[in-house]
């Protein structure tokens, strides 16, 4: 007796189906699973056999059983496949009448028969609905996160026994109703790192606002306890909310690593990442026996934030350059070559030498000149490049600190960020000769494309200096000997600043601005 079933296999984000076969029969008894099965699927055997014998249903364990994953080409790993052989195999054993063409299973199973949660649910459930799927059947505790593919019926499944008894026609599972996108939701928890809890900080305030609009990487440096892990953190609270594309897009890599949680979804806050400065490479950029999302991948589209930038050794940070011009990174092993999305916004921070008290005016600072350069060497000038904002975080007074006068908050700041994202749609749209209303379009959720993400040939398309703007323009590019890409960023950032003082065209004084920022030694 031969069964099918369907399932999925998962490459990095990238899906594909797997035809899950099962044969039963006469001969000496046994259970072989085949289709290059790693040590997760072979174990299904066992877990199957008490899994299914403990839920109240007959294992056939007299008959010869066969199952075969194909493509047999591809890699098989992981226990989400316990949920589909199970499936084939009942179906075999008990003849039952189910179409499925149009459904796909996946899950692992306990042994008490229960359907435990597996990794990578979420682009299971896209890929599904865009391969025109029907019906998908998952374990109950990642059915919130496939009823983000809207048009499929998704069925939480909590142990064999009652999809066994659904396939049968025994009873009917009731299709499982997720929230809709913003009802809920959000990756970091920002309600204690307002931008109204800083006192003084005004330029660096100031940068953050730009960093968001524009989505640039900045860079901070300053004596310890000025500010910059708080002003690092309050940054996601400036930014525009995640559009339900974006946030589809963060919740796939959060999901085919398990960190995706029903009480965190649908997302709405960007992701904040903070690795310690030890963190290897691979944990960073991804790999592993199973290629994993690293910390950039899981800061996609939000804020990956470098703590004592210089402690982290150089390799990692020279890893980071090709991430943070082509916005993915990609992994290459013997056996399989994998890409993950990291269009994250760059914060680092560092300390103007080992004991960090260069710049500050306490004259505690007892290291080397040669120290000092040695120390800040361990940036590399093509990453200092990358970074558009540089920024000098000075020691607060004392009499900002105990300031009662409040400043602005976040939900303040990130007003006027939404309006210059929505500024940046306007120009695009108008640029492509598509009629577009700013006050129409007011509500609307911003953009994915950022300045900072635009290419040469958009800058010269979108961007408009005034004849002052670009004789300013090229005197600094002389003078500070300005690369071809921090030529461009310069622009992009000058762009950024005319968007946010809704300004058609880039001003002398938005060049002067972007300018200053792209001085390593920065400014306060």
């Amino acid at each position: 007796m031969l069964s099918k079933c369907l399932s999925a296999a998962l490459c990095g984000l990238s899906v594909e189906i797997v035809e899950v076969e099962a044969d039963l029969s006469s001969g000496f008894p046994g259970f072989t699973v085949v289709g290059l099965p790693d040590m997760a699927v072979q174990e299904a055997r066992e877990r199957l056999r008490a899994g299914v014998r403990n839920a109240g249903l007959d294992f056939p364990n007299s008959r010869r059983i066969t199952v075969n994953l194909a493509p047999a080409h591809l890699r098989k790993v992981g226990p989400a496949y316990d949920l589909p052989i199970a499936v084939a195999i009942l179906t075999a054993a008990l003849k039952l009448k189910f179409n499925f063409k149009k459904a796909l299973f996946i899950g692992e199973l306990g042994l008490d028969g229960s359907v435990r949660p597996v990794r990578g649910v979420l682009p299971v459930a896209l890929e599904a609905k865009k391969r025109g799927f029907d019906q998908l059947f998952v374990p109950a505790d990642n059915a919130f996160e496939a009823a983000s593919a809207t048009g499929l019926e998704v069925f939480a499944i909590n142990n064999i026994s009652s999809l066994i008894d659904h396939l049968a026609n025994k009873s009917n599972l009731p299709p499982f109703i997720g929230r809709p996108f913003g009802d809920k939701g959000g990756l970091a928890t920002v309600t204690d790192n307002d931008l109204a809890n800083i006192r003084g900080q005004s330029g660096a305030r100031r940068a953050l606002e730009i960093a968001a609009a524009g989505g640039h990487n900045i860079l901070f440096h300053g004596p310890p306890g000025s500010g910059k892990t708080m002003l690092a953190r309050a940054l996601p609270t400036i930014m525009p909310p995640l559009s339900e594309e974006e946030a589809l897009e963060v919740a796939s890599v959060f999901s085919v690593t398990g960190l995706l949680k029903s009480e965190s979804f649908p997302l709405t806050s960007r992701p904040f990442r903070s690795p310690h400065h030890t963190s290897s490479l691979p944990s960073l950029l991804g790999g592993g026996t199973h290629i994993r999302p690293g910390e950039i991948s899981l800061a996609h589209r939000g804020v990956l934030f470098l703590d004592e930038l210089p402690e982290f050794s150089h390799a990692t940070l020279e890893a980071l350059r090709q991430p943070l011009e082509d916005g993915q990174v990609t992994i290459g092993r013997s056996f399989a070559t994998v890409s993950y999305p990291a269009k994250f916004l760059l914060v680092g921070s560092y300390n103007p030498c080992p004991c960090g008290y260069a710049e500050d005016a306490s004259g505690k600072c007892d290291c080397s000149p040669t120290t000092i350069i040695r120390y800040q060497k361990k940036i590399s000038g093509p990453l200092m490049d990358r970074i558009d904002l540089h920024v000098a975080v000075p020691r607060v007074e004392y009499e900002h600190l105990e300031s009662t006068q409040i400043g602005e908050t976040s939900a303040q700041v990130r007003e006027r960020v939404i309006e210059a994202r929505v500024r940046m749609r306007a120009r695009e749209r108008a640029r492509a000769g598509d009629k577009f209303s700013l006050q129409a379009d007011s509500d609307a959720s911003p953009i994915a494309l950022s300045n900072s993400e635009l290419s040469s040939k958009m800058v010269r398309e979108f961007c408009m200096l005034t004849d002052d703007a670009l004789k300013l323009l090229r005197e600094a590019a002389k003078r500070l000997n300005l690369s071809a890409r921090g030529y461009f960023r310069a622009i992009k950032v000058a762009q950024t600043i005319a968007d946010l003082a809704d300004t058609k065209k880039i001003q002398s004084e938005h060049i002067a601005e972007a300018i200053m920022f792209r001085q390593p030694n920065g400014h306060t």
